[in-house]
């Protein structure tokens, strides 16, 4: 007896000291040697984006990766100094992702020289910590172009191509844009019709004139114009943006309009553009956003075994689809927690789809383990932030696509259902009946949006459209009667600190 109770003590005293010195102690086990350290924001000097940001990805002594969070051990510090030998403003987070991954993220306000990054675990150095960075750091704000487009996509390591560009522009050729803007403003300048901006980039300087009644959301289009402008020099190009959500381009009436859209369908013939959102989340983030594509990616500390199994939505009502998801989810409440936040659209059937809820945290989302993804308007433009989440995404078949869709595979970055709904309950029962499976395809919906929908991606994508559109231009571009100068931001005073070293004086003047 006395032999079976010794045992019983020596298996339970393993079994603490396995739990304390593995299972919480994970941090004893970290290689600062083997760690990885890696992303752009490594090289700060060579590409200015409006937050730069790397990447930690945890080993062990072994050469195992980590899949497991070591808490707020890491520590990165930012330091360098500004033209006049002050302290250089940097605010820095380090955002844990949670599977043994760290985002860091920093945003300058000033140029910063003679800069090093330190990376610390423990106040150990991280594998080349620190990181000397050689060149001037310039802010967002700093007008310093790196020479032409084609300079800054080498130094940014952009992609050869995008096939979505290859396919929107296929039908356009050789272009007159005489022709394109007069009969664009006949076409969809009609009262309360429709709203878009024609822009034209000349000598590096940006031009628009706007049509319709509602054109407020020209202020995205501004705002990524002229980040571009101050960090590469664009061809002269002219283009037309469409402001609104629904893609305007009919491919059965002729002439086919070349209009730039923020969606697309299979239905009409518009050239996309990453969305409005995703764009302003990339440039205000550390700013007045606080949901962004690397945010979404550490605001959740629940892991996948202790996720609630049900699938999760909120919404507003636009359109019949998010009505009969309600119905739904009260026929399957085990399954399912879905309720609408607004009426607008059905307001006359608030009644029986209602109480409307309020409003909860995005970041709340990933309490479930599965997110229904179902369009609004238009494409819900909430899907990358899903993806990138840390659950799995439950996507409605539709006809509308963003502009990366087309790199996205069903059973492998997310689940499908059927766009009436029809399939969604059996959709849900067999994630939860194939749960690894499951967590998988979460997984890598998430490491796609790492590695294609970050700030250089979408910078990228721009990059590429405008320069293969600027090749179809046949006709002079010009500043056009009447058209609104739209200045850069660099102007302002408070940047006056910019010095950027590639302008002489005379330029900078």
């Amino acid at each position: 007896m006395f032999t079976n109770m010794l045992k019983a003590w020596l298996v339970l005293i393993y079994i603490f000291c396995v739990y304390c010195c593995v299972g919480r102690g994970k941090k004893f086990k970290v290689d600062v040697k083997r760690t990885k350290v890696y992303g752009p924001g490594l090289q700060p000097d060579k590409v200015v984006y409006p937050v730069r940001y790397f990447f930690i990805e945890l080993y062990d002594t072994k050469g195992n990766r980590i899949q497991k969070s070591v808490g707020n051990s890491f520590k990165v510090q930012v330091e360098g100094e500004t033209t006049q030998g002050a302290y250089c403003r940097v605010w820095t987070q380090v955002l844990d992702r949670y599977d043994g991954s760290y985002i860091v993220r920093y945003r300058t306000y000033q140029t910063c020289r003679n800069t090093n990054i330190h990376v610390l675990y423990n106040h150990q150095p991280v594998a080349e910590s620190p990181y000397k960075i050689s060149g001037p750091i310039y802010a967002e704000d700093c007008y310093c172009p790196v020479g032409d487009i084609t300079s800054w996509q080498e130094l940014a390591g952009c992609p050869a191509s995008y096939s979505q560009i290859d396919h929107d522009l296929r039908n356009f050729h050789e272009v007159d844009f005489e022709l394109v803007l007069k009969e664009a403003t006949k076409r969809f300048n009609q009262a309360g019709s429709r709203s878009f901006c024609n822009y034209v980039v000349k000598d590096n300087k940006l031009y628009r004139s706007c049509f319709g009644q509602h054109v407020g959301f020209n202020i995205f289009m501004d705002n990524i114009l002229q980040s571009m402008l101050r960090k590469m020099v664009l061809p002269d190009i002219e283009f037309i943006i469409n402001l609104g959500d629904w893609p305007l381009v009919d491919p059965k009436v002729k002439p086919l309009l070349p209009i730039f859209s923020w969606c697309g369908s299979e239905d009409t013939a518009d050239i996309v553009m990453p969305t409005y959102d995703i764009t302003e989340a990339t440039l205000e983030m550390m700013g007045r956003v606080t949901l962004d594509l690397l945010s979404v990616q550490s605001n959740n500390d629940i892991p996948w075994s202790r996720k609630k199994a049900n699938a999760f939505w909120r919404g507003r009502d636009s359109r019949r689809e998010r009505l009969d998801l309600i119905t739904l989810a009260r026929e399957n409440k085990h399954l399912m927690n879905a309720s609408l936040t607004h009426f607008f659209f059905f307001k006359d059937e608030e009644e029986k789809y209602g109480p409307k809820e309020k409003h909860i945290s995005f970041f709340k989302f990933f309490d479930y383990k599965y997110q229904i993804n179902i369009d609004g308007t238009v494409a819900a433009y909430r899907f990358p932030y899903l993806l990138g989440g840390s659950s799995v995404v439950l996507k409605q078949d539709s006809p509308y696509y963003e502009f990366f869709y087309p790199d996205l595979e069903p059973y492998v970055h997310y689940i499908p259902f059927k766009r009436d709904l029809s399939d969604l309950i059996e959709k849900i029962e067999w994630a939860r009946s194939n749960d690894e499976k499951a967590r998988v395809i979460g997984q890598n919906g998430r490491q796609y949006v790492q590695e294609n929908l970050m700030a250089k991606d979408i910078y990228c994508y721009h990059a590429a459209l405008f320069k293969e559109w600027s090749k179809r231009l046949r006709s002079e571009v010009v500043v056009r009667k009447g058209m609104e100068f739209i200045p850069t931001r660099e102007n302002e005073k408070r940047f006056g600190d910019c010095k950027c070293h590639r302008l002489n004086r005379h330029d900078e003047l």
